[in-house]
């Protein structure tokens, strides 16, 4: 076994930070930037990682990011509220969906379809949770209603859903993709 084999679970959590570092200044991206990854980070680290030890980590990483963001970078801390300390429980959702799909490995239309309702449904979930907690902990709509709070943030859904499917999907084709290849070129080397 090769260095890589043996230090597959770091190597792919530092992958996952890494692509969350790189994107995690644009929400929903921008002519300069990529659209917000850390959803579709959590929720690979739950299939590919798995432990809860990833998980910390990948809250750390983004309290730090969020933190590095503010205090140096001059973003908005307009988010940053009561509320904040929900993005545990949504990026949690995430996580535990990812583990939960884990078991869907093979590049089969079961396992695929499978891993996608999972993402779907945490993200849905996701969603939810963080603006719902916003609404009612962040102290910024007092004077509106849920309803005419559901009408602003419907309009985030689709964005919020779309950069964590294509996320996801994309490196979850590709890696089974590779895996798919590495077992062909395994069966080809034992019948050579």
């Amino acid at each position: 076994m090769n260095w890589v084999q043996q230090n597959k679970k770091y190597l792919t959590l530092f992958s996952l930070m890494m692509l969350m570092a790189l994107t995690r200044s644009d929400h929903f991206g921008s002519a300069i930037s990529l659209p917000d990854a850390s959803l579709a980070a959590f929720y690979l680290a739950g299939i590919f990682s798995g432990g809860l030890m990833s998980l910390v980590v990948l809250l750390s990483e983004a309290a730090l990011l969020d933190y590095i963001a503010i205090t140096q970078l001059n973003v908005s801390d307009y988010c940053i509220s009561p509320a904040y300390v929900f993005l545990i429980p949504t990026y949690a959702a995430l996580f535990i969906a990812g583990k939960w799909s884990a078991k869907y490995a093979s590049f089969s239309l079961r396992d695929v379809t499978m891993q996608l309702t999972y993402l779907v449904l945490a993200s849905s979930v996701a969603f939810f949770i963080s603006n719902g907690s916003f609404y009612f902990l962040s102290g910024k709509f007092v004077d509106l209603s849920w309803l005419q709070y559901s009408e602003r943030v419907a309009q985030y859904y689709a964005p919020y859903m779309s950069s964590t499917l294509i996320y996801s999907s994309v490196i979850l084709c590709c890696t089974k993709l590779v895996a798919m290849l590495n077992k062909s070129k395994e069966s080809l080397e034992v019948l050579g």
